[in-house]
Order: structure tokens, then sequence, then C-alpha cells
């Protein structure tokens, strides 16, 4: 009797999330290595940031110090929330590293919990160099701290840029017929779809509208592609 071996299981880090709205998201949640690469980074810009305003303040004496101290306070607890709060939940060590802070149910991060995620820090880096923090992780499915348990966020790779569809190249012509808002916008994503699509598919699109255009096949896709391009705007 033959035995099968056991299928391989492989590290998921990805997460179906379903926000308020009903929209369903899939999140990358980002690991223990990528957090402390982005918080090392983040820690020699601030850091760097104070010991440079150290120098400056120092030379005015008693003042400069507890203006100095004012701002580390300010510096330690403050820089990660006001970073996550207005420049998309990410300091600039996680925009580095691709991350970004979120809510656990995919809504961006508020200052409620970037506060309560970041004020205890204090935790999880108990007894020594996030020990806490590090086990907590190692004991959830999405890699949340103490923090983020506590505020309900968690730590996931930011979306890549999309690339901006492009019309293809060709001659720009006016469409002979009145055309709503909604029926030009169907027409411009044909045309920037249709390099994606096989010439047969393309032929039965622009076959819908031969009426219109009294062509069929490659020379109606090629008619519609530019009335595309002169509602996109481009010169004829």
């Amino acid at each position: 009797m033959s035995t099968r071996s056991p299928t391989p299981v492989f590290l998921d880090t990805l997460r179906h999330v379903e926000t308020p709205e009903g929209i369903e998201l899939s999140l990358r949640v980002a690991g223990p290595v990528a957090r402390v690469l982005a918080w090392s980074m983040d820690s020699l810009i601030r850091y760097g940031a104070l010991w440079v305003l150290l120098m400056v303040l120092a030379m005015l004496g008693e003042g400069g110090m507890g203006l100095w101290l004012i701002a580390l306070f300010l510096t330690e607890w403050f820089y990660p929330a006001l970073f996550e709060v207005y420049a998309g939940g990410a300091t600039p060590g996680k925009k580095a590293l691709g991350l970004k802070v979120i809510h656990a149910n995919g809504t961006p991060v508020d200052w409620p919990g970037a506060l309560i995620r970041n004020l205890l820090r204090a935790v999880d880096f108990l007894p020594l160099l996030y020990g806490f923090g590090l086990v907590a992780m190692l004991c959830n499915r999405n890699f949340q701290r103490l923090g983020d348990l506590a505020a309900g966020t968690m730590v996931i790779y930011r979306d890549p840029a999309a690339a901006m569809p492009q019309l293809p190249p060709g001659r720009a012509l006016p469409p002979p017929f009145p055309l709503n808002t909604a029926e030009q916008q169907l027409l411009i994503d044909f045309a920037e779809r249709s390099t994606t699509l096989n010439p047969e598919r393309q032929a039965e699109l622009a076959d819908l509208l031969a009426r219109q255009t009294g062509l069929y096949g490659v020379a109606g896709v090629e008619r519609l592609c530019a009335h595309a391009r002169w509602l996109a705007g481009e010169p004829t």
C-alpha cells in the first residue's frame, strides 16, 4: 500500500478582509524581519535628527537642554503616530520598505489607533529589544505585536502603484455619433484594454458597434481606437 507524501504547507501572509463599506480587500501582512528593518531606519532618522538638534541647543545652556528633552519626548512618542495618521500609514522607514499601518478591518489608521499602538511600544520593548513584541508577533497569524492587538491595527505591504493604461498609438478621429459620458468612458476603456485582448476578442467587441461605425473586424477596432484617442484629447 503506497502512501502519499503530505502536501507542503507554505507560509501564507495573504489576508482577506471586508471593509465596513462591504469591499473585500486582499492584504499581505508584514513579518518581523521587514518591520525590524523599518524600525531601524526610523531610529536612525530620529536619533540622527536629535543629535544634530542637541549640538545646536547645547549652546543655549540649561534652557537649550530643556528644549532638547522636550523634543526627545515628542519625537519618541509622537513621531510614528504623526506619520501613520498624516502620511498614509507609513513612517519614512516603513515607506522605504513598502509597508504601512492600517486597522485590522482594512480602514486607514486614525489618531486613537496610532496613539495606542505607539504608546504600548514601552510594553512591547520589555524585557529587552522588543522581546514581548516579537513573541506576540510570532504567536498570531497577522504578526501583530501587543500594541497592534490593543489598537486593532496591523502592518501590511503597500500595493505597488499600478501603471496607467495607455491608448494604442494611431490617428485620432471624432466619433460621427453622439456619446454620453458613460459611453465615452466605455470607449476609452475598450481602447486601453484592447492590447490585452486577442484579435478575435477585439473584433467581437468592435462588431457590437458596427452599425454605428460601418466597419467590422480589424477595421472596426482601429476606428473605435481612433475615436477613443480623440475623446482622450489627442490631436487629430
